[in-house]
């Protein structure tokens, strides 16, 4: 096919004409492309499946990672091995493009490959890579690994997404209106717009959104300046002049900050990361407005349908049936890899999602006491599986994951898998009874795990964080642990706090209502199942793009 002057290969509904090129660092669209890392590809790839749907002039531009993330394997012990394998992606179209942008200093060249709508029902999506055999060894591995822990070529990453992003826009001839950062790793593009339009920073402003997904400062990328000048990331201009159009004089360049001073418009990702997002950033000045657009998942991708339908049909015993038959499914997975037997007919929690310390994946287990008595409860039994992937260098939440492999050897009804990536991920909340998520409020932007588990019959229980405080009602759709002054407490505090409560309504509200009043427990999931269908669908989010942040 032709890429010269690109259009969408489809017919754009009319609310939707306004072109939009969407960057970002991962999409997760389907299992086989494995070039995403956790929620920030899950909402990117929802993203894409619901411009589709609507059918928005919208397309995606992304980099083609080699090694992707990385494939989580294990060690002798089943501990966490981390291995790094060659990926293909025999379905994805040679555009036949070819170019070349500077970074460090240095002509490198850049092959773009295309993801047809019709492959996995997306907008369509451009990937860049420079794993080509005119560039030298370094500049090959630019894209080989997601997030590289090497500060330079994470550097060389922000540029080939932003400048190379924005490069290649133009060749395609799409001429978008709106150019739409997903997080701040692309905001280089901002100095090839720049470029582009003569020095006038309030062109570039014009066509410049950004989505932020961070709720504190210290997550914000980084780096120091002279290192992103000598990498070639501002573009040809000079230091002074990049602390002068950016407003700051400090030696470490803000990512984010940029891109709030350079975007005409930017979101949260939950009301609450809006809130939280707008008071972080308010000892800025000449920071564009910061509005909310909670996030979504995509129902008709993650949805189980016969739930739904039979949800529709007011058949109970079909609902009861098919969840029964998905547990029964997932467990074959944790057969096979722990070699664990599960059952359908007992109570089970699942905590499954990227590995991060505010996320607390072993909050449950810290209370050794408590702990111990829940996993050997015999009148209301419990089995417990845990799944993600912690970053491949973050030591911490390595440790973490392999505590809990080792804490598992001990109970027969207790799994840690690995392999957390999209299909994993939908089997674990087919798997699930209750989806358990406990971050430390307010560090969690948004978290989406829970909105797909709803759409798989899961229950959600968790701390009031991110999108739970606009979903759950207690007791009715949903448990929630109720907030106190977190901000007056010690992180310690915080914690024996939230674990007490998790405790208290694991213990006396829901252990008892799913085995002793279950007809109640139906409802409940079914009011979960009904309120994130309507209100957490991705094409409900992508349409507040166009409305709110595009227009």
């Amino acid at each position: 096919m032709d890429f010269s002057n690109f259009s969408v290969p489809y017919t754009v509904d009319e609310q939707y004409a306004e072109k939009v090129a969407y960057f970002s660092m991962e999409f997760a669209t389907h299992q086989p492309l494995k070039i995403y890392s956790g929620g920030l590809g899950f909402l990117a790839g929802s993203h894409l499946r619901s411009a589709y749907e609507l059918r928005q002039n919208l397309i995606g531009v992304g980099l083609l990672w080699k090694y992707g993330y990385y494939d989580q394997e294990r060690n002798q012990d089943q501990t966490l091995e981390v291995a790094w394998n060659e990926k293909q992606f025999s379905f994805l179209e040679d555009t036949g493009i070819r170019f070349q942008i500077t970074i460090h200093e240095h002509p490198v060249w850049v092959k773009v490959f295309y993801l047809n709508p019709e492959t996995f029902k997306t907008a369509p999506l451009f990937l860049l890579s420079t794993d080509v055999p005119e560039n030298d060894y370094v500049s090959q591995t630019i894209t080989h690994r997601l997030y590289d822990a090497n500060v330079a070529t994470k550097v060389a990453q922000f540029i080939l997404l932003g400048v190379g992003g924005a490069k290649l826009i133009d060749l395609l001839g799409f001429n978008p209106g709106l150019y739409h950062l997903n997080e701040a790793h692309g905001i280089s593009a901002a100095f090839y717009l720049y470029n582009k339009y003569q020095n006038d920073i309030e062109e570039v402003r014009k066509r410049l959104v950004f989505t932020t997904h961070t709720p504190e400062e210290a997550g914000n990328e980084k780096h120091d300046i002279y290192l992103c000048h000598k990498m070639s990331y501002f573009c040809g201009l000079s230091v002074d002049e990049v602390k002068k159009i950016y407003g700051s004089d400090s030696d470490q360049f803000n990512h984010s900050l940029a891109a709030l001073r350079f975007a005409k418009l930017a979101n949260g990702v939950s009301q609450l990361h809006g809130q939280v997002s707008r008071t972080m950033w308010s000892k800025y000045e000449n920071i564009c407005s910061i509005t909310a657009i909670t996030n979504a998942q995509n129902w008709r991708y993650w949805a189980d349908k016969q739930l739904y339908k039979f949800m529709e049909a007011g058949d109970d015993y079909g609902i009861d049936d098919r969840k029964k038959y998905l547990k029964k499914r997932a467990f074959e997975i944790v057969a096979d890899q722990t070699g664990k037997l599960f059952n359908p007919d007992i109570f089970t929690i699942v905590w499954a999602r990227r590995f991060a310390g505010y996320k607390r994946s072993m909050l449950i287990t810290s209370d050794e006491e408590r702990f111990e008595k829940l996993m050997t409860d015999t009148k209301y039994p419990v089995q417990i599986i845990w799944a993600g992937k912690p970053y491949p260098v973050d030591h911490p939440a390595i440790s973490e994951f392999n505590q809990l492999v080792h804490l598992s050897k001990g109970y027969k009804n207790m799994a840690v898998l690995t392999g957390y990536e999209l299909t994993l991920s939908k089997r674990l909340k087919q798997a699930a009874d209750i989806w358990l998520n406990n971050p430390r409020v307010p560090r969690e932007a948004s978290g989406t795990s829970g909105m797909t588990a709803a759409m798989n019959g899961a229950v959600n229980f968790s701390t009031d964080d991110g999108w739970i405080p606009e979903f759950i009602n207690h007791g009715h759709n949903g448990f929630v642990v109720p907030k106190t002054d977190y901000a007056h407490m010690a992180v310690h505090e915080q914690d024996e706090y939230d674990l007490n409560r998790i405790y208290d309504i694991l213990e006396k509200e829901i252990l008892p209502l799913y085995y002793e009043n279950y007809n109640t427990w139906r409802q409940v999931m079914k009011n979960g199942m009904r309120d994130v269908r309507y209100q957490f669908d991705s094409n409900r989010m992508a349409h507040e793009y166009y409305e709110m942040l595009y227009k």
